[in-house]
């Protein structure tokens, strides 16, 4: 018997598209991926939401400077509706928005899986063509409970060039293609592939090894996405930084990447049809 079938899907109306941006291991700036990667989908006129399922270490009202911020919230009989806080163009949702800072966040694993839920089925999410998931590091109850109760178009695995990074990427991949979840590997993105100096723009440094997410694309056979640089006058990507900064290839880096996803979710015939805004 087949338990998967058993589990409730989530609605979400409005929402076309799923995309999980995912790592087997934290520090290798998935989160910074994530939102670079809805700003710059959002840049280009697609209706974009970024969803923090984070739960222990919620990253993005931080990376998009709107930590004193609060969702709107509705009471109904049915219960409480959020609406995002928004951004950049983009609509925010995060328990870090409505948990006291510097306070740490201690959940089993039901617990965290019933915010997940809650967050999800609660959040007004209106017309949205991209709705970025923003996962925690490794393959625990918090992924496992999207996976089942989600329709994801599509994962991202963000990994670095070095050997442990890789493996545990690998860990993470495994987990998509399981077979009873079937969630489809879109590519990889390398993050910190290589340093270039700003004084030397045509020069890199392979600071953490080199070649390393190609090995892990060619593993998975899926494609590599993107090669993101580090970058001195722009050590932490974030959203702000991509949006003002005029260093060209942190701006063509994340929109090449937002390109390929949503010629990645097209291609694959998946349903989903494009209205970009004017």
């Amino acid at each position: 018997m087949n338990k998967q079938a058993t589990i409730e899907k989530i609605k979400l109306p409005g929402v076309k598209n799923i995309i999980v941006v995912a790592s087997g291991k934290g520090g290798v700036g998935k989160s910074t991926v994530a939102a670079n990667l809805a700003v710059a989908l959002a840049s280009e006129g697609y209706k974009t939401a970024l969803f923090d399922a984070d739960l222990y270490g919620p990253s993005s009202p931080i990376l998009f400077d709107v930590q004193d911020e609060k969702p709107q919230v509705f009471k109904y009989p049915e219960g409480e509706k959020y609406i995002p806080v928004q951004k950049y163009g983009v609509k925010l949702m995060s328990v870090g928005f409505f948990v006291t800072k510097k306070k740490s966040l201690i959940w089993r694993g039901p617990a965290a899986s019933g915010v997940l839920t809650q967050l999800l089925s609660s959040t007004e999410w209106g017309e949205t063509d991209f709705l970025i998931l923003d996962f925690p590091p490794g393959t625990g109850d918090i992924q496992l409970t999207a996976i089942q109760k989600l329709t994801i178009s599509g994962a991202l695995i963000v990994t670095t060039p070095q050997q442990l990074s890789l493996a545990d990427a690998e860990k993470a991949a495994d987990m998509f293609e399981n077979e009873h979840l079937h969630v489809p590997l879109l590519g990889v993105v390398e993050n910190m592939a290589y340093f270039t100096p700003a004084q030397h723009p045509d020069e890199r440094y392979f600071v953490f090894g080199n070649g390393g997410g190609q090995l892990l694309a060619n593993q998975l056979n899926v494609p590599l996405l993107a090669q993101l640089p580090l970058i001195c006058e722009n050590e932490v990507n974030s959203p702000e930084t991509f949006k003002i900064s005029k260093n060209p290839i942190i701006v063509e880096k994340f929109r090449a990447l937002a390109e390929s996803i949503q010629k990645s979710v097209s291609d694959k015939a998946w349903g989903f049809r494009y209205i970009k805004q004017n």
